[in-house]
């Protein structure tokens, strides 16, 4: 679904910006994976959302590190929780798992949409290791792509935002030509908004209460597009451009 106020038809944009882990890439359902196959080895049960709120406050303390190399240390954290062995071994586990997470069923497909009506720019808090194999599995559709080893900081940070402002600008773009996409309203939808950019949010947890592995904003904000899918901004966009 997407909200009738929109400030822009979504034909007034060359650049669609992405968050990527979380709106693209399944990262919650890699964590989830990561803890069954090691509850099941342990014979222990591991509430998978209840693991994803420790996973979440353990993820936002200072000093955590960067996505995925945090797993390990936000893995210990878990383990305490649920009774798991806290090994090395286990630890290499959830970094491998989360860096070899799986696109949404609709994130391939909608990006080759997208692709052929925009220039795609990637923005994630993930590392770049681990964006690259995200962005293969996406069938590399990205014109240009930010990771926190580019930026050397994180989203909500208005610094990484104003680095891609630079870098859209030398291709003759503003960020007023500039769609941002994401499904975190911390991170990116309240942000974007301050910034004076349009955005439309993924709400890929429609169906699901709470905010899962990623840390609940202080105050909602009314993106100018809401869709519950990534294909549904594609299916929009392809609908607009054809009048």
């Amino acid at each position: 679904m997407a909200t009738e106020t929109a400030v822009k038809p979504l034909t007034a944009f060359g650049y669609v910006t992405f968050d990527v882990v979380g709106t693209l890439i399944d990262f919650e359902g890699a964590i989830k994976d990561g803890l069954a196959e090691i509850a099941a080895k342990e014979g222990i049960d591991v509430d998978g959302e209840a693991a994803l709120s420790g996973y979440r406050e353990a993820r936002y303390e200072p000093g955590a590190g960067l996505f995925p190399d945090d797993l390990g240390r936000c893995y210990s954290r878990i383990a305490e929780a649920f009774g798991l062995p806290d090994t090395e071994e286990y630890r290499q586990l959830m970094v491998e798992r989360v860096g070899d997470a799986k696109p949404f069923a609709d994130s391939a497909e909608a990006m080759a949409k997208l692709k052929a009506r925009y220039k795609l720019i990637a923005m994630t808090n993930a590392r770049r290791w681990a964006f690259d194999k995200y962005a293969e599995k996406l069938g590399n559709p990205f014109w240009a792509g930010f990771t926190t080893d580019d930026t050397g900081c994180e989203k909500p940070n208005p610094d990484y935002f104003r680095q891609v402002f630079d870098y859209v600008g030398k291709d003759g773009g503003s960020k007023d030509d500039i769609l941002h996409t994401a499904q975190s309203q911390y991170h990116d939808i309240g942000i974007s908004r301050e910034l004076g950019m349009t955005n439309a949010w993924i709400q890929r947890r429609h169906a699901q209460k709470g905010y899962g592995g990623t840390i609940e904003p202080k105050e909602y904000t009314e993106p100018d597009y809401h869709f519950h899918a990534l294909i549904e901004l594609a299916d929009a966009a392809d609908a607009a451009f054809e009048g």
